[in-house]
């Protein structure tokens, strides 16, 4: 008997437009104000459920323990969350295909973490809801929620309040300029901005509105910085969270790719589509089980 093909699971990119910095509440978190935009384009994942009461990620990344995987992570926590019976025989063996680079604020483990969540509560009818699972997917990352409600969003707070918002579509070209970002260095350091005023979602324009961790950023980050000029001079453009990632924007796609064939050879990049709601959830509002 021939094995069923795998059926692969989107694990989209998301991009901030922009990162505010507001002030500090006095448990010393940043108060912040962003626009999270899922993209068309991630990594993929594929799920064999069985009963080996074994989680296994078939292809594992290079430098990343199995234990240290956010995919793992989420497949045990989601296990853990059910009853003993029948849950304590659930399996999986899951499939990756690797797209996204690490380290670039585009978030990529935080959108596998999410994915797994989502398809695993599906395969193995565990019947919690998506706010249930954003709750697990916090315990994970700050940004598996935001992959869990798979919605272009305005985030306010320290990033936990998300409000649902359309944009019309734009075409981005993502830039990964081979550095890794400490975001906790970076919210550490005493020049960073954190007074920008709080504006409303409906006063947002790309033009309007900043990246407060930019400049510290391309300071500490010389290839940061480089990527970042050279994009500014095809489009507009900007740094996405805490970077590494730099992105410009266009109308259309032709555009971001004949830009994109002008790169260095041997850059990390992609093309992608900005859309309001996931492919994720797309694909899961229409599969039959």
């Amino acid at each position: 008997m021939s094995k069923q093909p795998l059926d692969w699971w989107p694990s989209p990119a998301k991009l901030n437009l922009f990162l505010h910095i507001n002030g500090r509440y006095k448990n010393g978190y940043h108060q912040l104000q962003s626009l999270f935009q899922v993209l068309d384009y991630g990594d993929e994942l594929a799920f064999e459920v069985n009963y080996s009461n074994e989680i296994k990620l078939v292809d594992p990344i290079e430098g990343v323990a199995d234990n240290d995987n956010l995919i793992i992570k989420a497949a045990l926590l989601l296990k853990q969350s059910l009853p003993n019976n029948p849950s304590h025989n659930l399996g999986c063996d899951i499939h990756l295909k690797k797209r996204l680079p690490m380290g670039g604020g585009i978030g990529g483990g935080s959108s596998n973490a999410a994915t797994t969540l989502l398809v695993l509560n599906k395969l193995w009818n565990c019947q919690l809801s998506d706010t249930n699972l954003s709750t697990l997917g916090l315990t994970l990352g700050a940004d598996v929620p935001i992959f869990i409600q798979g919605k272009t969003a305005f985030a306010e707070g320290v990033g936990e309040k998300l409000q649902q918002v359309s944009l019309p579509e734009k075409n981005y070209l993502v830039l990964f300029p081979d550095s890794h970002v400490c975001t906790a260095e970076i919210f550490s350091l005493l020049e960073l901005p954190r007074n920008t005023a709080i504006i409303n979602f409906n006063d947002y324009s790309f033009a309007n509105t900043h990246n407060d961790c930019q400049e510290l950023v391309c300071k500490h980050y010389p290839n940061v910085a480089k990527a970042l000029h050279w994009l500014l001079e095809y489009a507009p453009s900007r740094m996405t969270g805490t970077g590494a990632c730099v992105f410009a924007i266009f109308e259309n796609r032709k555009e971001a790719l004949d830009v994109q064939a002008l790169l260095p050879q041997g850059s990390t990049s992609f093309v992608a589509s900005g859309v309001n709601t996931s492919p994720l959830h797309i694909k899961l509002q229409t599969q039959i089980y």
